[in-house]
C-alpha cells in the first residue's frame, strides 16, 4: 500500500472523491463535512450545518454538487462552488446511513435506519420512490454503473437487488385522483421498483454490498466477518465464494475498477486485499490503534480512501510508473507484461518479448527499474519480487514482435541491477553490502564490499556505480575500488545522468538535488508536490514532471513552469520543442512545448547577449514572469522592452536609472506618488530639472524651495518666496525668507503674523535700529529683555558648491544592451526628439502652478487686491515667473541615444570582505554585522547573553572605523580600517579589521586585576577578571601559539572569578558560622598565583582555628608551610600547628582534602570526582547537573551544558 494522504480527525464515516480534480470529501462523527486537496494535503473547506455524525457522503459527477447524509434525518445537497447548503430532502424517520447520486438521472438513492431506501430527484427535490421489504437497518445502498439495478445491505442478514427500469418510465399523472393514488402507491412501495433477488448467505447482519463495474458480481461484508461473492444473471443470483480472514465486522467491501481484486476493511483494524478470481488474500495492512469504518474508490485513478477512528488515510495498491530505459533513439519499458521497444524518429512500438506469464496478481511487485546495454542489447528488469530480484534478457531485434516468441530470462536475486560496461552488471547483494559483478551469462566475475551501507545502486559511467544510503550517496569505482565523490543529501528515488555524464539530478519525493560528475553540490530545488520524473535537454536545461506541471531549471537553480498537466507523466527524452513521455497505461506520447522563456533565461544567464537581443526583437516573451525575472537579476533596461503597462514601466525605468522613459510614465500616469518617486530619483541622479519639474507638477512648495537653496537659484527662491504669501502660508514665508537671508521681511513676516516680540529681537539683533524703536513703541511695557554683551550676526547659508544646473555625472561604458536594442530603431530618434520638444507644451515654470493656485485656492477678491499692490509698489508681476525658455523642457544630460550612461556598478565594501570567509566574531562585529557576530557567538560558545557584549560591540566596530568629513553639505564617509595597512599595499587586497582589543591590553588588565587582589580590593578584581572574559571572544590573534595563551587567560580569570565569588559570598553570611568555614575551604581549592594562594591558606587556616575546626585548620597550615611562605606566615603556621596537635574538628564541614573535588560555580558545593556535572562551554566552569541549561553563574555569558564547536579566535584554526 502505498500511501498518499493522511488526515488527523475525528471519526470518518463517508468518504467521496470527486471524479476530476484531486479532492476528497470526508464526513466526521463529530458532524462536519471535510473538503481535502489530498495532492496539496491542504483543507479547502468546510461545512458544519448538521446535528449529529455524518454518515453518507456523495459527489455529483459532473455538477459542482455533493449530498450528504447525516443523524438528524436530513438529506443536504450542497454547492461547493458557492460554499452554501442549496436545500434539505426530509422523508426519513431514522439515521441515514448512506446517499449517492446516480451518473445519468438527476436521482439520490438514500439507506436509512428506518428500513426503508429512498430514491430523491435532486431537481424537483420530490422522493419519488420508497423501496421497502428489509425488516432491519439499511447499511448501504447504491446504483449500478451501467444497469437499471441497485443493491442494499441490511442488518436483516439479506442483500437486495433492486429492478429500477420503471422508474426511467415515470411521468407525472395529469389529474388529482392519479396523482393521490401515486401517492399511495409511493407510500406503501409501488411498483416502479420491485425486488430483483435476494441474496441470503450471511450469519449475521451486512455492513455493505456493492457491484462489480463491468461484470455480474456483487460483493459483500457482514458482522459475520465474512466477504461473500455473488454471482447473478437474468433470473436468478447466487453465492459463489466465500472470503474468510476478517477477525471483527467488515464495514466495507468493494471491487477495484482496473484489476481482477476485491478491497475490504473491517474493525478488526484492517484492510484486505483479496484475488477476486482465485478467492485468496493477497495482502493485509494493519493499523495499531484504529478501527476501519468506510472505504471510497476513486471512479477513474487507481486511488482508494479508507476512513478509519482518527482520520483517514488516501492509498494506492501498486506502483503506477512504467518501469523503462533510455538509450539513444530507442525506448525499452514494460506495459501488460510485455517488453516493448519504442523508436523515437520513426515512431514505431514493437513488443519485443513476455516477460512474465500471468499468475497470481502481486501488488507493488511488478518491474520497478531497467538498464540496458546497446552493444549487446541486453536488458535487466529488476522488481521487488522475492525481495528484490532480476531478470536478464538478450534481445533478438529480427524476433522483435513475434507473438509466438518467448525467452526464458536469466534470473537472480539482488536489490537493484544495473550494466556497468558493454557486457557486465552489477546486483546488489544487501545483506553482505557488497555489489556482485557479473557477466551476460548470469556468472559471477567478482565482488567488491561498498563503502558504506547502501539500499540501492544506479549507473555512474563505465565501472562505477552510485550507492545510496539513507543520508548520503557515493559514487564509486568498482575496478579502483576507491570512493570518486560523495555528496550528504536525502533519500532520492531515482537518478538522471547528463547526456555529457557532467551532470547528475538526483529526484527525490519533494526535491531535486543537482550536483556534478564528482557529486559536487550545486543546489537544491524544492518543491510542494511530488516530483515524478526528469530528463537533461539538449541545452543543458533539466525538464522534470510534477503530478500536475511540467517544468524546467535552469543551471543556475533558476526554475519555472512551462505547462500544465492533466494527468501525470514521465517524460523519456526531451527534443528541442516536443518532450517525449509515457503515461500511466504506458502509452507514448509527445507533448509540443514553448521552450522560448527558459531558452530566453539560460542565454542570459551564459551572457550570449547577441542572442538575448536577437530574440527580444524577434520573439513574443512577455509576463510579470519574464519581468520580475529580468528585474531580479539586474537587466531592468532589457525588461522594459517588453512592458507595455505604464506604472511597471516607470517602475523598471527607476531601476535601470533611465530618467526619459520614467518622465514620459509620470506623465501618462500623472499621479502624486509616481512623480515623487521620480523626484527622488532625478535627485539621485543630479538631474535637478527633472527635480524641479517633479516638485511643481506636486506643488511640493517645501521641497522646491529646499532644492532652490541647495542649488543656489536665488532668484527663483525669491518666487518661492511670493508664492507663499499668495497662498498665505506664513511658516513658508518664513522658511523663504530664513533661506534668502532676507532680514526685513523676516520682520516683516513676524509683525503680520502678531509675533510683535520676535519681530523686536530680529530686528534689535540684526542692527535694524528705526524698525525696532518703532516695534518698541507699540509693545510699550511688554518690551522683551535682550542679553547683555551678545553681539548678533547675520545668519545665512552656506553658499552651494554648484549653483544651478545639473550635478555632474560620471562618464561609464553604455549598458550591454544599449547598442544592441537601438539596432533597427534609427528612425524612432526624431520621434524621440520631438517626444522631449512636447515637454516644452507643459510649461514647467511656476508661472502655470501660480495660476492653477489662483484658480483653485484664491478667490478674485484676492486677485484684485494682489493688482492693487502691484501698482502701490511696483512689486514683480506673476506673469513674470516664466522660466527661461531653454530650461521648459527639463531632459536628462544630452540625448538620450548618445549620452544614456549606466551607473557604475558599487564595489563591495571592505566592511563585507572582512567577513566574507571569516567566522571570527571579532571581525564581524568590526564590520557592523552585529547579527552575523551572534550567531557566530552562540555556535561557537553557547553565548546567550549579549547584554554585558553591547558596549564591546560598540567600541570594536567605532574602533574599526574612521570618519572623515569631506564638504559641509555632503555626509560625513565612513572609512574601514585595516590591520598593518601602507601605502605599497595593493588596492585590491584587503587586510583584516584594526581591532581595539587585542591580547596584550589583556595582559594588563590581568596586572590590574591581580594587584587588586592583592590589595585585598574583591569587587573591583572581580570587576577586572569578569572583564577579561567579557573581551575574550571578540579578540583575534595570529598564531596558534597565541590561541594556547587566550586558552590559557580564560582558565585564569575562571578559576579568579570562581574564588573571588566564593569570597564575597563568605563575606555575606554573617551568622552561619560552619558554611564561612566551608566558603573559606573551597577558595583554597581554586588554582591561583602562589602569592594569593598563600593568602588564601592563611585567611581559611584562621577562620578554621576560630570556628574550633582544628584538624581542618592544621591541614591548611601544613599546605601553607609548603607553598614557600613569608617569614610571618610560617611562624604563624607552627604555632597553630603546635596549639592544635591532634584536636578533631568540632563542626562536621562538607569538604574532604583527601577527595578530590571542583567547586559548582553556582551554588559553592563540592562535585567530587566520580559524581555527574556539566560544564560552560565558554569559560569551562563546572556545575551540578541541576544547573544544566542555566546561565553561567562565572563568565554570565553562556547556557551551562549548551553544544557549542569552541573557541575560535585566530584564522590560523580555520586552516
Amino acid at each position: 500500500m502505498l500511501t498518499k494522504f493522511e488526515t488527523k480527525s475525528s471519526r470518518v464515516k463517508g468518504l467521496s472523491f470527486h471524479s476530476k480534480r484531486p479532492w476528497i470529501l470526508a464526513s466526521l462523527h463529530s458532524g462536519v463535512i471535510q473538503l481535502w486537496d489530498y495532492r496539496m494535503g491542504t483543507l479547502l473547506d468546510r461545512f458544519d450545518e448538521h446535528d449529529g455524525p455524518v454518515r453518507g457522503l456523495h459527489f455529483h459527477k459532473l455538477q459542482p454538487l455533493f449530498v450528504s447524509g447525516g443523524d438528524d434525518y436530513k438529506i443536504k445537497v450542497w454547492n461547493y462552488k458557492t460554499h452554501r447548503c442549496l436545500f434539505t430532502l426530509l422523508g426519513h424517520l431514522d439515521y441515514i446511513r448512506t446517499v449517492q447520486f446516480h451518473d445519468e438521472h438527476p436521482w439520490i438513492v438514500s439507506a436509512s435506519d428506518d428500513q426503508t431506501i429512498r430514491i430523491w430527484n435532486w431537481q424537483s427535490r420530490t422522493c419519488i420512490s420508497a423501496l421497502t421489504g428489509h425488516n432491519h437497518f439499511v447499511m448501504s445502498a447504491s446504483f449500478h454503473p451501467k444497469e437499471d439495478l441497485l443493491v442494499s445491505a441490511s442488518l436483516d442478514q439479506t442483500v437486495r437487488v433492486w429492478d429500477i427500469s420503471a422508474l426511467r418510465k415515470k411521468v407525472a399523472p395529469a389529474d388529482d385522483i392519479l396523482h393521490l393514488s401515486q401517492m399511495n402507491s409511493d407510500f406503501f412501495g409501488g411498483i416502479d421498483a420491485v425486488v430483483k433477488y435476494v441474496l441470503e448467505g450471511h450469519d449475521r447482519g451486512v455492513n455493505w454490498a456493492s457491484f462489480h463495474p463491468t461484470l455480474p458480481l456483487i460483493v459483500s461484508g457482514a458482522d459475520d466477518r465474512q466477504v461473500k461473492l455473488w454471482r447473478m444473471n437474468d433470473t436468478k443470483a447466487w453465492e459463489v465464494d466465500t472470503l474468510r480472514g476478517h477477525t471483527n465486522n467488515v464495514s466495507c467491501v468493494m471491487f477495484h475498477a482496473k484489476m481482477e481484486i476485491i478491497v475490504s476493511n473491517s474493525e478488526d483494524k484492517s484492510i484486505r486485499i483479496w484475488d477476486a478470481t482465485k478467492r485468496t488474500g493477497v495482502q493485509t495492512f494493519r493499523r495499531e490503534h484504529d478501527r476501519f469504518w468506510i472505504l471510497a474508490a476513486h471512479p477513474e485513478m487507481n486511488l482508494f480512501a479508507a476512513g478509519h477512528d482518527s482520520g483517514m488515510i488516501v492509498f494506492k495498491l501498486d506502483r503506477e510508473r512504467p518501469a523503462f530505459t533510455v538509450s539513444g533513439d530507442a525506448l525499452y519499458y514494460v506495459k501488460d507484461r510485455f517488453l516493448r521497444l519504442h523508436e523515437f524518429s520513426t515512431q514505431k512500438d514493437n513488443q519485443v518479448v513476455p516477460i512474465r506469464r500471468p499468475g497470481s496478481i502481486n501488488l507493488n511487485q511488478g518491474p520497478r527499474a531497467m538498464s540496458y546495454s546497446p552493444t549487446e542489447n541486453a536488458v535487466l528488469i529488476c522488481s521487488d519480487l522475492d525481495g528484490g530480484s532480476y531478470e536478464l534478457y538478450i534481445v533478438n531485434k529480427e524476433m522483435a514482435g513475434r507473438g509466438d516468441y518467448i525467452q526464458e530470462p536469466k534470473k537472480g536475486a539482488g536489490g537493484s541491477a544495473v550494466f556497468i560496461a558493454r557486457n557486465r552488471f552489477a546486483v546488489l547483494d544487501r545483506s553482505s553490502n557488497q555489489v556482485v559483478v557479473k557477466n551476460l551469462k548470469n556468472e559471477i566475475v567478482k565482488k567488491c564490499l561498498l563503502p558504506i551501507v547502501t539500499d540501492a545502486i544506479f549507473y555512474a559511467g563505465t565501472g562505477s556505480v552510485l550507492c545510496r544510503a539513507e543520508d548520503r550517496v557515493v559514487i564509486f569505482d568498482l575496478q579502483q575500488r576507491i570512493v570518486l565523490g560523495e555528496l550528504q543529501t536525502q533519500s532520492f528515488k531515482y537518478v538522471v545522468w547528463s547526456s555529457d555524464m557532467e551532470s547528475v539530478a538526483l529526484l527525490s519525493k519533494l526535491a531535486i538535488v543537482m550536483a556534478n560528475k564528482k557529486l559536487v553540490h550545486r543546489f537544491t530545488l524544492h518543491e510542494t508536490i511530488r516530483v515524478k520524473s526528469g530528463a537533461w535537454d539538449d541545452n543543458g536545461v533539466f525538464i522534470y514532471t510534477t503530478v500536475n506541471h511540467i517544468k524546467y531549471c535552469l543551471p543556475n537553480g533558476d526554475s519555472g513552469i512551462i505547462r500544465t498537466l492533466d494527468v501525470p507523466v514521465y517524460i523519456t527524452k526531451v527534443s528541442g520543442n516536443n518532450i517525449c513521455c509515457l503515461d500511466r497505461d504506458g502509452k507514448n506520447l509527445a507533448i509540443s512545448i514553448d521552450a522560448t522563456e527558459y531558452i530566453f533565461k539560460l542565454l542570459l544567464l551564459r551572457k550570449r547577449y547577441d542572442r538575448v537581443m536577437s530574440m527580444i526583437r524577434n520573439s513574443q516573451l512577455c509576463g510579470q514572469a519574464v519581468i520580475a525575472y529580468l528585474q531580479q537579476k539586474g537587466f531592468p533596461e532589457v525588461a522594459l522592452h517588453f512592458v507595455k503597462d505604464e506604472k511597471t514601466r516607470f517602475s523598471l525605468a527607476l531601476d535601470s536609472g533611465n530618467i526619459q522613459i520614467a518622465v514620459a510614465s509620470a506623465k501618462e500616469i500623472d499621479d502624486k506618488d509616481h512623480w515623487y518617486r521620480l523626484g527622488i530619483e532625478a535627485l539621485r541622479q543630479g538631474n535637478t530639472n527633472i527635480v524641479e519639474y517633479a516638485y511643481q507638477r506636486t506643488k511640493n512648495f517645501e521641497r522646491l524651495s529646499f532644492l532652490y537653496l541647495v542649488t543656489g537659484n536665488m532668484e527663483k527662491l525669491s518666487k518661492m518666496l511670493r508664492i507663499a504669501e499668495i497662498k498665505n502660508d506664513i511658516m513658508g514665508q518664513f522658511h523663504n525668507a530664513l533661506y534668502l537671508g532676507d532680514i526685513q521681511e523676516r520682520v516683516r513676516i513676524l509683525e503680520n503674523a502678531g509675533q510683535l516680540p520676535l519681530a523686536y529681537v530680529t530686528a534689535v539683533a540684526h542692527g535694524l535700529k528705526e524698525v525696532s524703536e518703532r516695534i518698541a513703541t507699540e509693545l510699550g511695557e511688554n518690551l522683551p529683555t535682550l542679553p547683555e554683551g551678545k553681539v548678533g550676526s547675520l545668519l545665512m547659508p552656506p553658499a552651494p558648491l554648484m549653483c544651478s544646473g545639473d550635478w555632474p555625472l560620471l562618464r561609464v561604458m553604455r549598458g550591454l544592451f544599449d547598442n544592441g536594442l537601438d539596432m533597427g530603431t534609427a528612425g524612432q530618434e526624431e520621434e524621440d526628439d520631438a517626444t522631449g520638444a512636447d515637454w516644452g507644451d507643459e510649461e514647467l515654470d511656476i508661472v502655470d502652478m501660480e495660476r492653477e493656485m489662483q484658480n483653485g485656492d484664491i478667490t478674485a477678491d484676492f486677485a484684485d487686491a494682489e493688482a492693487n499692490e502691484e501698482n502701490e509698489e511696483g512689486g514683480w508681476d506673476l506673469e513674470d515667473l516664466e522660466l527661461p525658455p531653454d530650461v521648459d523642457t527639463p531632459k536628462a544630460v544630452g540625448n538620450a541615444r548618445s549620452s544614456l550612461f549606466v551607473a557604475p556598478t558599487p564595489g563591495m565594501p571592505v566592511s563585507q570582505i572582512w567577513i566574507q570567509k571569516s567566522s571570527l566574531a571579532g571581525e564581524h562585529v568590526a564590520a557592523g554585522n552585529f547579527d552575523t557576530a551572534m550567531r557566530l557567538l552562540s555556535r561557537q560558545l553557547a553565548i546567550k547573553n549579549f547584554v554585558p557584549l553591547k558596549p564591546l560591540f560598540m567600541d570594536v566596530y567605532m574602533g574599526g572605523h574612521t570618519y572623515v568629513h569631506a564638504l559641509s553639505t555632503a555626509p560625513v564617509i565612513s572609512i574601514a580600517v585595516e590591520k598593518g595597512w601602507n601605502e605599497s599595499a595593493s588596492p585590491n587586497v584587503r587586510g583584516p579589521p584594526a581591532l581595539v582589543f587585542n591580547f596584550s591590553q589583556m595582559d594588563e588588565k590581568l596586572k590590574a586585576a591581580y594587584r587588586a587582589t592583592t590589595e585585598g580590593k574583591f569587587p573591583e578584581a572581580l570587576r577586572h577578571f569578569i572583564n577579561i572574559l567579557h573581551t575574550i571572544p571578540l579578540i583575534v590573534v595570529g598564531t596558534r601559539r597565541g590561541v594556547d595563551e587566550v586558552r590559557e587567560l580564560i582558565e585564569i580569570a575562571r578559576e579568579y572569578v570562581l574564588g573571588l565569588k566564593i569570597e564575597l559570598k563568605r563575606k555575606e553570611i554573617k551568622d552561619n558560622l560552619v558554611r564561612q568555614q566551608e566558603l573559606a575551604a573551597y577558595f583554597t581549592n581554586c588554582k591561583l598565583q602562589k602569592s594569593h594562594m598563600r593568602l588564601v591558606l592563611t585567611s581559611a587556616m584562621t577562620i578554621c582555628y576560630k570556628g574550633g575546626n582544628f584538624s581542618t585548620s592544621a591541614n591548611f597550615a601544613r599546605m601553607l608551610l609548603e607553598s614557600n611562605p613569608t617569614d610571618a606566615q610560617a611562624k604563624k603556621a607552627r604555632q597553630l600547628l603546635q596549639h592544635c596537635g591532634d584536636k578533631k574538628d568540632v563542626n562536621q564541614l562538607n569538604y574532604d582534602y583527601r577527595n578530590p573535588f571542583v567547586v559548582c560555580g553556582a551554588t559553592f558545593v563540592p562535585i567530587y570526582r566520580g559524581q555527574k556535572d556539566v560544564s560552560c562551554p565558554y569559560c569551562g566552569a563546572q556545575f551540578v547537573t541541576a544547573i544544566r541549561e542555566q546561565l553561567c553563574a562565572v563568565c554570565e555569558l553562556a547556557v551551562v551544558g549548551a553544544d557549542a564547536s569552541g573557541l575560535l579566535c585566530s584564522a590560523t584554526q580555520t586552516r
